[in-house]
């Protein structure tokens, strides 16, 4: 169309003007001039608008519903990292989101990363910290959180080149208590966001604390030690073992485990957070959506294969059952001998 606009005006300015009215001539040239500007002009703008608009839908496309990474878009909370030891080529330009998961262990917090490193554009390296040597010193840790959030760590969850959210797993008793006015400044300043998972029934997360204790030289699976199973037949071995639980300390065990957690949320509390509890995500799949909106993902359906060791009531898990229902009767937590999901 607007090379049929030009040769038309072309046309018009090789025409042989009439003698009668040159000035009209000129005037009608010039006018001609100015609306094939215009509409030459108009086009190219509905051209390049076309293409903008493309561009935004492709982004959008993933996910129609969630408005999660355009709100981030506004904030400060997206990074741009620019790894060492690879180059994120065409993904360079696609924001990233920093995260944490602060959890204890035995609180549901292996299969909850399983589901997160299910989406397509999350990268959760795991449990970091557990090595020691990496906790031994606050420059320790923070060289370690460096290369985690600069997409500088590799392990079998990395989606480093085009990750829109990475992060790790860290558990409260390592390190992060000790020394957690120069991780909370460093969380602040790197603009990590925090997910605190945590259990609501400390009673079931001591059971499966003691069992995995118990495993870890009982080897019950043919002689291998399993923290987390993926069958029915796995789970069913594990939970046949009956812990013994000490009902003399039960009361003060259980509010040092409260304290433990309320400390966490003491220290991280200036830092942007969610928290997130084992038994909302048992009952409601649909909470995962709020953690995928919190980590400004767009929407998926998120799988895992772990399966649960300590299925139905816990009189069935604790071998001095009636010692420890005893207990805890008619104490603040008496709800913790009741079936919760």
């Amino acid at each position: 169309m607007v090379e049929d606009v030009c040769f038309l005006y072309k046309e018009i300015l090789v025409m042989k003007p009439p003698k009668r009215s040159p000035m009209l001539l000129r005037m009608a040239v010039v006018i001609f001039s100015m609306v094939c500007g215009v509409f030459i002009f108009s086009v190219c703008l509905m051209q390049i608008s076309t293409q903008a608009r493309t561009t935004f839908m492709d982004f959008k496309v993933i996910d129609n519903h969630s408005q999660s990474i355009l709100k981030l878009m506004n904030t400060h909370l997206l990074h741009y990292p620019k790894p060492a030891s690879f180059s994120r080529n065409e993904c360079a330009h696609n924001p990233v989101l920093f995260f944490a998961i602060l959890s204890n262990q035995r609180s549901g917090s292996g299969w909850f990363e399983t589901l997160l490193n299910s989406h397509i554009n999350v990268s959760s390296n795991g449990e970091i910290f557990s090595v020691r040597e990496r906790r031994q010193n606050v420059s320790s840790i923070l060289h370690t959180l460096d290369k985690v959030y600069n997409l500088d760590w590799f392990n079998s969850a990395s989606k480093n080149e085009c990750s829109a959210a990475t992060g790790l797993k860290w558990m409260l008793n390592q390190g992060l208590m000790e020394h957690h006015k120069e991780i909370a400044e460093y969380f602040n300043r790197r603009r990590v966001s925090i997910i605190f998972l945590f259990r609501r029934n400390l009673l079931r997360r001591m059971v499966s604390m003691l069992a995995n204790s118990y495993d870890r030289y009982a080897k019950l699976l043919n002689g291998t030690h399993k923290a987390h199973v993926h069958s029915a037949e796995e789970a069913e071995i594990l939970s046949k073992y009956k812990p013994i639980i000490n009902s003399t300390s039960l009361l003060d065990d259980l509010q040092d485990m409260e304290m433990r957690s309320a400390k966490a949320l003491e220290y991280f509390y200036s830092t942007r957070h969610m928290i997130v509890y084992y038994e909302d995500l048992m009952r409601n799949h649909t909470k995962l959506k709020d953690v995928q909106d919190f980590l400004g993902l767009p929407q998926m359906e998120l799988t895992s294969r772990h399966v649960k060791i300590h299925r139905g009531p816990l009189s069935d898990h604790i071998q001095n059952w009636d010692d420890v229902n005893k207990t805890l009767k008619g104490t603040i937590y008496e709800s913790f001998l009741e079936a919760d999901y």
